[in-house]
């Protein structure tokens, strides 16, 4: 009896062991395969935009794509974004991306070097969206720069499938925020951070002069009780 209650406690041990292994495995491995998944995706938008893509036809797309957004941009900052709520209100994209040869809804991708992070740029802060990365919030600037525009990003801050912007408070004032765009790749530095209320639209406009693209992500870490503000301000 004492031979099979040993054998019992050990396999016990054995399976609470690779129980525990499996709970600390899994995070990484899922995250590995959303960095591989994000890389998939990355490398098919630059396919997509580049100036080999449909013979070339695809650069008169996405020139009208660029007339656009800058027209909407512009729009955004003469109306004073009337309409915006926010981030987690789930919006809906205003602009359709396939009628320009993109698929998906992806504008581009956010690189931030200091969180190891890349996201694709999801056109609509809707629930499907901010699953797949750094959602526009619709209302805010298109991530094509320029002066009086301010794009807004949301992201979790931390999914089950990926840390996103998990430690998004370790982000310090110079640090560098890169916005790849379907023609350009846009360079950004870390002005400021702030904790705001859901309900401080205030926080979220257009600045006067200014070329932002500003991060917001759940506050603190595990609710969503606040939100955290990075405004990154363009490099000269």
């Amino acid at each position: 009896m004492r031979k099979h209650g040993s054998w019992g406690l050990l396999a016990l041990a054995l399976a609470l062991l690779l129980a525990g292994a499996a709970v600390f495995c899994y995070p990484r491995v899922t995250a590995w395969q959303y960095a591989r998944a994000v890389d998939g995706l990355h490398r098919s938008f630059a396919a997509a935009t580049s100036g080999d893509a449909a013979g070339g036809g695809q650069d008169e797309a996405l020139q009208r794509l660029y007339e656009e957004l800058c027209r909407r941009n512009e729009e955004l900052y003469a109306t004073r974004q009337e309409g915006l709520r926010d981030p987690f209100d789930y919006q809906q994209p205003a602009v359709s991306l396939a009628d320009y040869g993109l698929a998906d809804d992806v504008i581009g991708f956010l690189r931030i070097p200091a969180l190891e992070l890349e996201l694709p740029i999801v056109l609509g802060a809707n629930e499907e969206n901010l699953k797949r990365g750094a959602a526009h919030l619709t209302q805010t600037s298109y991530p094509v720069g320029g002066e009086n525009t301010n794009c807004v990003l949301a992201a979790h801050r931390g999914y089950y499938k990926a840390p996103m912007l998990r430690d998004v408070q370790l982000l310090q004032t110079g640090d560098e925020v890169y916005v790849e765009n379907f023609r350009e790749t846009l360079t950004y530095t870390v002005a400021e951070t702030r904790i705001i209320e859901p309900t401080d639209i205030g926080e979220l406009l257009i600045q006067d002069g200014r070329d932002l693209v500003t991060l917001v992500t759940c506050h603190p870490l595990g609710s969503n009780a606040q939100r955290y503000v990075v405004y990154c301000e363009r490099a000269a």
